[in-house]
């Protein structure tokens, strides 16, 4: 029997846990009701909604359950975060500020805003480390300025951004503050109350749920515009029948995620440590992308000068593991999270994105250690002699 690869790319997607797939299966057959019906099957759908809301609402401090929107992913909360938002405050400006590192969901929608409702846009850049400068967003920030999009980690650098000192320049401004969390939210590092954001992305297949289900989270109080209409789904702001299901599967994989029941970041974060020693001992010249401390527990971007990251992972089909975002395949073009924190075109295509998840294991460490080594002497013999 082959053994399967070795999987390091939980930041393209996690493996559903088993206690979250149990939790949803009622909901394809015995318990199939539809959450608007008025009857006893329909009761039993909306209370299992509202039951995975308040699950939801937990995982990231929010005060109540009906500040959580579901939606059908990260990309679809990001539209509806920052087109809702923006438009909702037409009247007022016309302006939006985004960093040149946010994932390509929310540089879409700021750009639609621009192509079809002539908004202006600003991109901040970042360090060499990923992280923006509160201080870079405030000197932007116009009278004009209704909206500021922050990501929270990066999916592909794992750098974790100060976003409540960003808050204090946006709330003091009354300007809303947005932040795409499909990357952190599942690694307990976000509190939308301490992080003073007025709308959060969410992703249940980043933690251990199903794909197909996202969130938004939107603070009590505030209105945006809604983008799919139709029904009153969603408190007015998604039209459609509730996917039942993946809610539940979501709310079970919160529950997980704010539990004793699943490995803790710091057991992660000591594997992702243990690699990257590993790799940057054996690999002379080996360099690590994104913030040495300040950064998501599982990820690890790591460039190896002199070779193709890809032919590398061609030649190891025992890891799974990718090149940069998931979002990104096939595109030809080098990461623009990669060049914007300052790495050369070469140096972007010789970047590997290892991530580590719950399901990582200590002997999967070693593993890809060895293989990724010994591929890379292979692909380049001058690193064995440099060792």
């Amino acid at each position: 029997m082959n053994t399967p690869p070795i999987y390091l790319d939980h930041q393209a997607t996690t493996p559903v846990d088993e206690r979250v797939l149990e939790a949803m299966l009622p909901f394809f057959t015995s318990e199939y009701g539809n959450p608007s019906s008025p009857h006893t099957w329909g009761r039993a759908a909306a209370r299992a909604v509202r039951v995975a809301r308040r699950q939801v609402a937990d995982l990231v401090g929010a005060e109540n359950e009906l500040e959580i929107v579901f939606t059908s992913g990260a990309t679809e909360a990001n539209h509806l975060a920052i087109l809702g938002a923006a438009l909702a405050a037409r009247p007022t400006g016309g302006h939006i500020v985004t960093t040149a590192i946010e994932h390509k969901a929310v540089l879409a929608a700021c750009q639609r805003l621009v192509d079809h409702h002539g908004y202006a846009h600003t991109r901040v850049g970042v360090d060499r480390y990923g992280q923006v400068r509160p201080a870079d967003i405030a000197a932007v920030l116009t009278k004009n300025t209704v909206l500021v999009s922050v990501m929270h980690a990066n999916n592909e650098i794992g750098t974790l951004q100060r976003l409540a000192a960003i808050a204090e320049t946006t709330a003091s401004r009354g300007i809303i503050l947005h932040t795409d969390a499909a990357q952190s939210a599942g690694c307990g590092l976000l509190d939308v109350t301490e992080a003073g954001v007025d709308l959060a992305s969410l992703s249940a297949h980043k933690l251990s749920g199903p794909k197909g289900i996202g969130a938004l989270y939107l603070r009590g109080g505030l209105r945006i515009t809604a983008q799919q209409t139709g029904g009153g789904q969603e408190h007015g702001l998604r039209a459609g029948t509730p996917n039942v299901p993946a809610i539940v599967g979501f709310g079970a994989a919160a529950r997980l995620a704010t539990s004793d029941a699943v490995p803790s970041p710091g057991h992660i974060r000591a594997l992702r440590d243990g690699l990257q020693d590993r790799l940057t001992t054996a690999l002379p010249g080996a360099t690590v992308n994104g913030h040495p401390h300040r950064r998501l527990p599982g990820n690890l971007s790591l460039t190896l000068p002199g070779i193709e990251a890809a032919d590398l992972l061609d030649r190891i089909p025992g890891i799974a593991a990718s090149t940069g975002s998931a979002c990104d395949t096939g595109s030809g073009e080098p990461s623009h999270v990669l060049t914007a924190i300052g790495l050369s075109r070469e140096q972007a295509r010789a970047t590997l994105r290892l991530s580590l998840g719950r399901t990582t294991t200590a002997n999967d460490v070693s593993r890809a250690a060895d293989l990724i080594t010994r591929t890379a002497y292979l692909l380049a013999p001058a690193l064995a002699d440099a060792v």
